[in-house]
């Protein structure tokens, strides 16, 4: 990561794409297991921890928000979990709705896609500012 107050936001939104990238794997994951017996759905928290980090922060502002959770971005990582409180309406015990997977993927996708034309347009605004 680059330590500059001028990428602050691009670093929080490179964990993001990361979250981003690993749920992804987990819902192929899902996917890729609908039918295998007993087999419990993969899910990645980020979000959560992130809207947390945020919210921990004293400042007013929203980039000095981001400024102070740039600075403990090490220990915001996304972690990929076992859901084992989601319901199961099979027999086998598995507890991963194909059709559920599929909206996930695409919300995970579009997301991704978002993340991505937000970084594009920081670095378009880095590019700008040194010409």
């Amino acid at each position: 990561m680059i330590n500059s107050k001028a990428f602050d936001y691009i670093n929080v939104m490179d964990k993001a794409l990361d979250a981003s990238w690993l749920r992804n794997n987990a819902l192929s994951n899902n996917i890729a297991n609908v039918d295998t017996p007993g087999y419990k759905r993969q899910e990645v928290a980020f979000e959560s921890e992130l809207e947390k980090a945020l919210k921990k922060n004293s400042a007013a502002e929203m980039d000095s928000r981001v400024n102070e959770l740039n600075q403990k971005l090490n220990r915001l990582n996304p972690r990929p979990y076992t859901d084992y409180a989601g319901y199961s309406y099979r027999l086998d015990g598995n507890n991963v709705d194909i059709d559920n997977e599929n909206v996930y993927l695409a919300e995970n996708q579009i997301k991704y896609q978002g993340l991505m034309a937000c970084v594009n347009q920081e670095f378009q605004n880095l590019q700008v500012v040194m010409k």
